[in-house]
């Protein structure tokens, strides 16, 4: 038998990534599956960013990168920067990798030792506490509630702050509440950390497109605050380029530095040819990206309407990304017609899945026990007969 490393056990399979499997294999079978588990676009990327893919190949770009990614897109990342966020960042404090998630990963490994505590406002992306774990750090979530519309306060926030605090980690728009914070709860916040200088900041901003309210806001925006945060983002949502695998990081040159170090030691330099695509995405026309966000909001409303009908499924209207996250609680320890128990959200989301036939994700994953992830990035033909589909599910438990 081959002995693995001890690490392992701290690295939990993505119950997104398991949930979507199993509904492809259910799919594959015949069966009608309405996958709403996936945190993906239905979109395809936009043709004028493929067409920069073939346009630089033909010039090239088909050799390896610097491990901190071409100057074209650094530069251009940081243009995008300053002229879209009042960011003051340059090339130098840009590093580009394999996805965001990459990035993450990267400036985790480089920041948290052994015992160090990482703050997660809950609900957070499922991938947060085995990347902080693996780096031998301790996850500490702070709690919220579909009537807080999933938003931790300030004094949540600070309450959670101990001397063994070492990072902040969260989303905003957030994965999986869709959750988007304003300018008031960004400052409030800003408040509290500036009182707490050891403390460094990850604003992981993925779905920053992807945003239905006012304009996006960044702790990263206040001076003060700028030499310990790090704005994570990348092409994979606004753009609709998942599978290019293009994530980026903006600091402090420091920690650029050591993330070069680390990304250097496991994959080298991303894709040159991506790189070059997602040059034309950042600097070209962004037509489509408003397109996509307006067919977003549209499906959010229907979908939101629809489960709004469901008895006792309480549901929060969020703000951006292309989730909903209903609390499911009144269904927990119901029965179904075979008299299978519902003990925890894992088992109503299997219930859904095998006897709706529509895919979702146990909100156990995202810090919140009771609650489902559901993606609406799908058509809304589909939404309109998942949303029936859930409430047919649901309405045949029993006490």
């Amino acid at each position: 038998m081959i002995a693995l490393s001890d690490r392992l056990s701290d690295i939990v399979e993505s119950q997104t990534l398991a949930m979507t499997k199993r509904s492809r294999e259910l799919k594959a079978t015949g069966v009608d599956v309405i996958n709403l588990s996936i945190g993906e676009p239905d979109f395809d990327t936009p043709v004028h960013i493929c067409e920069a893919a073939t346009a630089a190949m033909a010039k090239g770009y088909t050799h390896y990168p610097p491990v901190a990614g071409l100057p074209e897109l650094r530069t251009a990342i940081a243009l995008k920067l300053q002229r879209e966020n009042g960011l003051p960042y340059q090339a130098e404090n840009i590093i580009v990798s394999n996805g965001a998630k990459h990035s993450l990963l990267n400036a985790i490994l480089a920041l948290v030792n052994p015992g160090d505590e990482v703050l997660i406002p809950a609900p957070f992306w499922v991938s947060y506490p085995s990347m902080i774990q693996y780096a031998g750090g301790v996850p500490v979530s702070i709690p919220s509630t579909v009537e807080d519309d999933f938003k931790v306060s300030a004094a949540k926030l600070e309450a959670a702050i101990t001397p063994k605090t070492k990072l902040l980690l969260f989303s905003s728009p957030c994965n999986p509440s869709g959750s988007v914070m304003n300018k008031e709860e960004i400052k409030a916040w800003r408040d509290v950390l500036v009182k707490h200088p050891n403390i460094f900041i990850l604003s992981d901003e993925i779905y920053e497109k992807i945003n239905y309210s006012a304009a996006h806001c960044s702790l990263a925006e206040y001076p003060e605050l700028q030499e310990r945060i790090a704005v994570i983002n990348g092409m994979s949502k606004g753009y609709a380029m998942t599978g290019w695998r293009m994530g980026y990081l903006a600091g402090p040159k420091a920690l650029v530095a050591a993330c070069d170090k680390i990304q250097g030691l496991m994959t080298s330099g991303a894709s040159s040819v991506s790189q070059m695509a997602s040059v034309m995405a950042l600097e070209g026309p962004q037509d489509s990206v408003e397109q996509m966000k307006n067919v977003f909001e549209k499906r959010r409303n229907a979908f939101h309407s629809a489960l709004s009908q469901i008895p006792n499924l309480p549901c929060n209207l969020p703000d951006g990304a292309f989730y909903l996250f209903p609390d499911v609680s009144h269904y927990l320890g119901k029965t179904t017609p075979e008299g299978q128990l519902m003990k925890t959200a894992d088992d109503l989301c299997l219930y859904m899945l095998d006897k709706g036939h529509v895919s979702a994700v146990s909100g156990e994953a995202f810090g919140h026990a009771n609650c489902v992830r559901f993606s609406y990035a799908a058509s809304e033909e589909q939404l309109t007969k998942a949303g029936q589909r859930i409430a047919d599910a649901l309405k045949n438990l029993r006490d």
